[in-house]
């Protein structure tokens, strides 16, 4: 079971995120919740500091560190601060949590590649942040495009691969 891996990234409304990392080859459960912030046992309504973020669970067999994070530079905005589509926040801002000096490594390399392909307008304001305890959203915020396939998401597919 060393292949199974976890990640933490937060980039806007989780809802989005969850519903197109899920699908990805290697990726064998997603998990919204909030990240870095500054209460115990945060909820949609108060989260203070908290991102919505996820966690993903993968084997690195199948994909890595690295594909996630193509993935995610190209799925939102990461030139924005605390912002993503309509949401507005630091909930709402831009991270990846970092649990190792690998997964920081990594993180550089890809914003700079990311920063040089030019596709986006401005530079990655994305933070990297230590890796904190990942509190779980309700479970009404868990899988809800899937139960609400019409529901607000700022999150799709915006370039080719960064590779």
């Amino acid at each position: 079971m060393e292949n199974i891996k976890k990640a933490y990234i937060a980039g806007g409304c989780f809802w989005g995120m969850e519903d197109l990392f899920r699908v990805r080859e290697g990726i064998l459960d997603t998990e919204v919740g909030y990240i870095g912030g500054e209460n115990e046992k945060p909820s949609y309504k108060y989260h203070p500091g908290h991102a919505e973020g996820i966690e993903i669970t993968y084997d690195s067999e199948l994909t890595s560190f690295r594909d996630i994070l193509d993935y995610f530079f190209r799925i939102h905005n990461p030139t924005t601060v605390d912002q993503q589509g309509n949401d507005r926040g630091s909930s709402y801002r831009s991270a990846i949590f970092i649990q190792n000096e690998e997964e920081r490594i990594t993180s550089e390399e890809v914003i700079e590649i990311v920063n040089e392909s030019n596709r986006w307008d401005g530079k990655v304001v994305t933070t990297l942040e230590p890796i904190s305890k990942f509190w779980p959203a309700e479970p009404e915020h868990q899988d809800y495009l899937l139960r609400n396939p019409n529901g607000y998401t700022c999150h799709f597919e915006r370039f080719d691969s960064f590779k």
